[in-house]
């Protein structure tokens, strides 16, 4: 990350400007360069090169030069006739001092709002839309207009003659600039059908779990993907599609094995996304809320893709405590698939050890 800043009696920052001082922070490397810096040490003097000193990685970076003089002058801000910082930068504060730690500062915001997820659901129909038409295309589209984070496929062909002979995950991250993992859970016409992972993030591991398959059903699976969302947080990541028929069985099978899948502490932040093909208060629904939380209390239908009535695209989060819930809702775009996708934002909090 680079900073850079101007300051004579004003300096750039949010917006305001100056034109004496130049310097560049390196905040990766916890070092300051100074190339051209001049401070004027009183109205009218003639301008003096300074240099910036780092100290240790991370910490203060102070201004020195060879006049003893520059000891006594200060920045002063002329935006603020108190004589004091507008954002809280008090005069005699060394100015490289308060760029390198704002800017230090500014790039942890950044990894902050890293944390908050864009979650998308999406049942893609294999990219046929309800105009009976193919879009791999379109469903991308579909995906970049909510700039998600992670994206969770369900019905993904992979090299399907039905399809074209497409490969539809590879060419979903092309479209989206995207990770990707795909799950194969059945053999379907000289190619695999299953589910599929989009991250922005880099994907650390991935498994694909079959699900219980009763009565000779269509084989389901799980797709568990180790997400790294920076180098101290990492994120489990599950997508999914229960099976659809009327009797429940197979669901809360599937519902019981899902609860298996986290092996470790109970405090590594994890989502699963996908078509559960069943409702609020069913059985297999209740299962998972026993250890899992939805997005949303109230019901936020995705089928039929036309008029929607029933919710079964859901994005679930756990532990509790490590998540808040920024908003949940369901896309208006009923030509893509015959299902709609449902989008959830969420913060991810610090563990309680680290919270102030």
């Amino acid at each position: 990350m680079k900073v850079q800043a101007y300051v004579t009696r004003t300096y750039e920052e949010s917006g305001q400007t100056g034109s004496a001082l130049a310097c560049s922070a390196n905040a990766a490397a916890s070092t300051v360069a100074v190339t051209t810096c001049k401070i004027p040490s009183r109205r009218g003097a003639k301008p003096q090169r300074v240099a910036a000193t780092p100290l240790k990685p991370m910490g203060r970076v102070v201004l020195t030069r060879a006049s003893p003089t520059f000891k006594k002058s200060r920045a002063r801000c002329a935006a603020s006739p108190e004589g004091h910082h507008p954002h809280g930068l008090e005069d005699s504060t060394p100015i490289v001092e308060f760029i390198f730690t704002h800017g230090v500062a500014r790039n942890t915001a950044i990894l902050d709002r890293k944390t908050t997820l864009r979650v998308l659901s999406y049942n893609i129909h294999h990219a046929e839309g309800m105009d009976g038409k193919l879009g791999v295309a379109r469903i991308a589209r579909v995906i970049n207009d909510c700039q998600p984070d992670l994206v969770a496929l369900q019905e993904v062909d992979k090299l399907v003659e039905r399809t074209e002979s497409i490969d539809q995950p590879s060419e979903l991250a092309r479209l989206t600039d995207m990770h990707v993992i795909f799950g194969a859970n059945i053999k379907l016409q000289s190619g695999h059908y299953g589910n599929a992972v989009l991250s922005r993030f880099p994907v650390t591991h991935s498994e694909n779990h079959l699900l219980p398959c009763l009565n000779n059903g269509e084989q389901r699976g799980v797709l568990e993907a180790s997400i790294r969302l920076t180098n101290k947080i990492a994120l489990r990541f599950l997508a999914t599609h229960f099976d659809h028929r009327s009797d429940d069985a197979e669901r809360q099978q599937s519902a019981t094995a899902v609860l298996s899948l986290p092996k470790d502490s109970d405090n590594l932040p994890a989502i699963l996304a996908g078509d559960l093909n069943d409702t609020l208060s069913s059985p297999s629904l209740n299962l998972l809320m026993k250890h899992w939380s939805r997005t949303s209390e109230e019901v936020q239908p995705t089928v039929p893709v036309t008029t929607p009535d029933r919710q079964i695209e859901f994005v679930l989060f756990r532990p509790a405590a490590r998540w808040k819930v920024i908003e949940s809702r369901v896309l208006d775009e009923a030509i893509a698939s015959d299902h709609r996708p449902i989008l959830a934002i969420l913060a991810l909090l610090p563990e309680a050890s680290e919270r102030p």
